[in-house]
């Protein structure tokens, strides 16, 4: 009898271990995927403080959607470009979804040299464009038209034209990247890690448009940014 006693002990103490080592991995998993949605945060911030980079209000005010893109490039012949973002949408009732997070690259080919990290920010002035990326990989000017954005020091470049361009590109490199010739950018689904950072099996579709979740703490500075900016 004691022997049993002891060999339940024994498996309820594994157990315990086991769970507790699980809860632990959850944790460090959501921490790295807040991580990336405060650095994504971070980045807007920075270019909305700065006049050579800030968004102006008049397109935010249109905005449909924002991406928000963090990306390392690197390469000798084929250079790779990897990283990961977030998405917001603008909802039919004028609030702004959590941000969904995403993943992002860009293959280029040609003779280059170096390592550079991008910041990008893509402004989706239509309720249509932000749907293509349901359908997995988007590619940028390819799925949908995109041009360079206006900042917010050339209010003359403004125009009914540009505001109705359905992807408005912001960017900002640092570090030092020479002679890529062919290139193509996408971003891509992350269900995966909305399922763990969220802890739903909800994706994207529901994510933005549906009120499935209730916003973390970690993620409402951002969208409290976003709907500051796009007043």
């Amino acid at each position: 009898m004691i022997s049993l006693f002891r060999s339940f002990r024994s498996g309820l103490g594994l157990l315990a271990a086991v769970l507790l080592s699980t809860a632990s991995l959850r944790a460090a998993e959501g921490d790295k995927y807040l991580a990336r949605i405060e650095t994504c945060e971070a980045i807007l911030r920075e270019f909305q403080a700065d006049p050579q980079l800030a968004i102006p209000g008049q397109v935010l005010r249109q905005a449909q959607a924002v991406v928000i893109v963090n990306q390392v490039k690197g390469g000798l012949v084929l250079g790779l470009q990897y990283g990961h973002g977030v998405v917001l949408v603008r909802r039919p009732d004028g609030a702004w979804s959590i941000p969904v997070l995403v993943k992002a690259g860009e293959a280029s080919l040609g003779l280059q040299l170096g390592g550079q990290r991008i910041e990008t920010i893509y402004v989706l002035m239509d309720t249509k464009t932000p749907r293509l990326l349901f359908a997995n990989r988007f590619n940028i000017g390819v799925d949908a038209s995109a041009v360079a954005g206006p900042r917010t020091y050339e209010a003359e470049k403004l125009s009914r034209d540009i505001l109705s361009t359905p992807v408005l590109v912001y960017g900002r490199n640092n570090g030092y990247y020479a002679g890529a010739t062919v290139k193509t950018g996408w971003i891509d689904r992350h269900d995966s890690a909305n399922t763990a950072y969220y802890n739903t099996e909800y994706t994207m579709p529901e994510l933005l448009y549906g009120n499935v979740v209730t916003p973390p703490a970690g993620v409402r500075p951002l969208m409290d940014f976003v709907t500051e900016i796009s007043r």
